[in-house]
């Protein structure tokens, strides 16, 4: 592993490790609100679910896993998500679909008899919500009526906003950060987090790499480390290098000034970062979910390629 990212994923994976009481809903004063922390708990459940498996890695997930494990058998756990209503199905399928193998399937059966009538048909939704949706559902092993894959790789963001984007908009973005966000997780379910190459459409590929690094140039002068970090492993998911790369390079570099010494990025952003002075559960808030999707780009980009 490059230095570089072996330096993020350590001090990354460490600081995680010793903050999972703050990812458990049912850990007495750890804070966030419960539901925030259900909703941390799928995303580091996303953390196992993708991260590369040596032996080394997989000692420092332990702990993790164990914790995911425990959660996704407890049948209180899938009804933090009912509190949004906005939320509430796509979060359940979220959540079935993460279920660690060999575990009680019952609450995990349950999340999906309760999803809402006509949640998993296409009609009313846009093809990025289908690809969501159909991504989560075949993970879980649920029936749905979204198209293949090679039919929504064209309409999605990371094939669509290539060929609309203008040069720079007023603040010198050639995305908004709601597109930018469209266009990384769009990477994320077409490429299976690094594990399959994503299907675009006949000469889409090169604009989306154009796009993406433009972007990220944009996201390293003004610190915004969690776009930084997903823009990365979108690149590597593209088929590009990041670290044999100008624009992946300084990003990872840029993570690297903005780790602190306990291994965490402290915020979304330099704007939005966490303050030293900050309670712990505050500073959680703040820092988790940059610190998290750092160490996921880090492990990924890092292994090898699937053949």
């Amino acid at each position: 592993m490059p230095a570089a990212l072996d330096a993020l994923s350590a001090g990354a994976l460490d600081w995680l490790g010793k903050n999972l009481e703050h990812f458990d809903p049912f850990a007495a004063g750890a804070g966030p609100a419960p539901q925030g922390r259900a909703k941390a708990a799928l995303e580091l459940a996303v953390l196992c679910a993708c991260a590369a498996r040596p032996d080394s890695v997989r000692g420092r997930l332990g702990e993790a896993e164990a914790l995911v494990r425990t959660l996704w058998q407890d049948p209180e756990f899938p009804g933090l998500f009912a509190a949004d209503a906005e939320w509430a199905s796509p979060y359940a399928l979220i959540y079935a679909a993460l279920a660690p193998p060999g575990i009680d399937d019952a609450p995990r059966r349950a999340a999906v008899a309760g999803l809402a009538p006509g949640f998993l048909q296409p009609g009313g939704k846009t093809p990025y919500q289908r690809l969501e949706i159909r991504y989560y559902a075949d993970r879980a092993g649920v029936a749905h009526g979204m198209e293949p894959y090679a039919e929504l790789g064209p309409l999605s963001p990371l094939a669509v906003l290539p060929a609309g984007a203008r040069a720079a908009r007023d603040d010198g973005a050639p995305l908004s950060a709601a597109e930018a966000y469209a266009v990384t997780h769009a990477a994320f379910y077409l490429g299976d987090f690094g594990r399959t190459a994503p299907v675009l459409g006949p000469g889409r590929l090169p604009g989306a790499r154009d796009l993406v690094a433009r972007m990220l140039d944009h996201c390293v002068e003004r610190y915004w480390w969690d776009l930084v970090a997903e823009l990365v492993l979108t690149q590597y998911i593209l088929g590009v290098e990041p670290l044999r790369c100008r624009s992946g390079a300084a990003a990872v570099d840029c993570l690297l000034r903005a780790q602190e010494a306990d291994g965490s990025v402290p915020g979304r952003s330099a704007a939005l970062r966490a303050q030293d002075g900050d309670p712990p559960a505050e500073y959680f808030r703040k820092a988790y979910h940059t610190t998290l999707v750092t160490a996921l780009m880090a492990l990924i980009v890092s292994s090898a390629r699937p053949s």
